[in-house]
């Protein structure tokens, strides 16, 4: 692949490379990390949260399986459903035909994985060559920048004491600890705010030892559907730059092995399944791709690991609020540099297959790719926006399509 997935770290760690404590202390971690974006759509759609995390365990886990046990990815709840969601909850007939839905729209997978199958890996690497895929991966994790200020901006010492932890372990740190910048900064950020008077016991105080999900269960009709359906059409894209960066973060071309029919097949039935469940739609997470980035392990069994653990979450209440009442300037100051490892690796992409951007053609893709996923430009369509990342990337394949290659 023209990406440079082939490019492999000396220090990276791969499967099979550590014992069974350490990757159950690496998946707590990836845990740490996926928790609060994943409870926060259920908040914001009144599904609920122990069924999120149920179907963000159950889901990653099929995605593993689907995709031959290869790939360090964890799925977790996708905002892109928020609204369509929301309005279905309120003016079309309940949360229950939200979720059919959701069926519906991972389900639309299906086609384009059959596509790429029959069609070839090649269609992908002609229409994400490196000067669509560097900008694209950028735009992930700038995307995401706002987010970590927001978070870290309501107490900054609080952040810079998480943000300097995860700097000091990631650089100076010997052995073992060197591999857990994210949790060490999350332990010693909880104790500062514990110790400042930052964390509100309550909700753990309130929370019960243990209870299964409250399953709500999907039912159909024709304009939910065709409200939150078409939402799979942006997904998909977003889909395919995930995947790229997690093949330039590792190094491997996930693409061609396990494919990107099996990431696709994986990702549309885990969300159809997670709707079956009462879950919101699943999609692969960039915050966990930023923890991969920043630590070089790349073992996939972190994240079934960390799967397992939001399993766990999911049947023991208690242990989730615990983790809710991490302050949000714990989470902020350590996704300041998770979310910079990202957009850095879109750097990277460019820099490593030679773009040249003295070309105006380069330089004219790489603009528009970044200031349309940037900078909230919005197509709306009747029922689904296309904005941010999927409009910035459906732009750049049409521009390096139609532009001359010697401009």
């Amino acid at each position: 692949m023209s990406t440079s997935p082939d490019t492999k770290t000396d220090t990276a760690i791969r499967r099979g490379d550590l014992p069974l404590y350490k990757l159950i202390i690496l998946g707590l971690q990836h845990t740490f990390t996926m928790f609060g974006a994943t409870v926060l759509v259920p908040i914001l759609t009144g599904l609920n949260i122990s069924v999120a995390l149920f179907t963000a365990g159950i889901g990653t886990w099929f995605y593993h399986l689907v995709t031959k046990m290869k790939m360090p990815v964890f799925l977790g709840s996708s905002f892109a459903y928020i609204a369509p969601i929301v309005l279905v909850a309120e003016q079309y007939g309940g949360l229950e035909y939200a979720l059919g839905g959701i069926i519906v729209a991972g389900l639309m997978y299906l086609v384009l994985a059959l596509a790429v199958y029959y069609l070839g890996a090649k269609i992908i690497y002609d229409l994400f060559p490196p000067i669509v895929t560097g900008p694209i991966i950028m735009v992930i994790g700038l995307n995401l920048a706002p987010t970590a200020v927001d978070m870290a901006k309501d107490n900054w010492f609080l952040a810079g004491v998480c943000l300097i932890t995860v700097i000091v372990v990631s650089i100076f740190a010997k052995g073992f600890i060197k591999v857990l910048p994210v949790l060490c900064g999350m332990i010693v950020g909880y104790i500062v705010a514990i110790i400042m008077g930052a964390v509100d016991f309550t909700p753990v105080a309130e929370a019960a030892w243990f209870g299964f999900p409250e399953f709500m269960f999907p039912k159909f009709s024709g304009v939910a559907i065709s409200i939150i359906a078409p939402v799979a059409i942006v997904t998909m894209v977003e889909h395919i730059g995930d995947v790229l960066a997690v093949s330039a973060t590792v190094g491997e071309d996930f693409v061609a092995d396990p494919g990107l029919h099996r990431t696709l097949l994986g990702d549309g039935v885990a969300t159809s399944l997670a709707a079956i469940f009462g879950g919101p739609a699943n999609t692969t997470y960039s915050e966990n791709t930023g923890v991969l980035a920043l630590t070089k392990v790349f073992d996939p069994w972190v994240m079934r690991i960390a799967a397992c653990f939001a399993i766990v979450l999911a049947m023991i209440p208690k242990l989730g609020a615990i983790i809710s009442t991490i302050p949000g300037p714990v989470i902020g100051g350590i996704s300041i540099v998770l979310f910079g490892m990202i957009a850095a690796i879109g750097v990277r992409t460019v820099v490593e297959n030679q773009v040249d951007f003295s070309k105006n053609r380069n330089l004219i893709i790489g603009a528009v790719i970044l200031v349309l996923g940037i900078g909230g430009a919005v197509f709306d369509f009747k029922f689904f926006q296309l904005a941010g990342m999927a409009l910035g990337a459906i732009m750049g394949i049409i521009l390096n399509k139609i532009l001359p290659k010697d401009l």
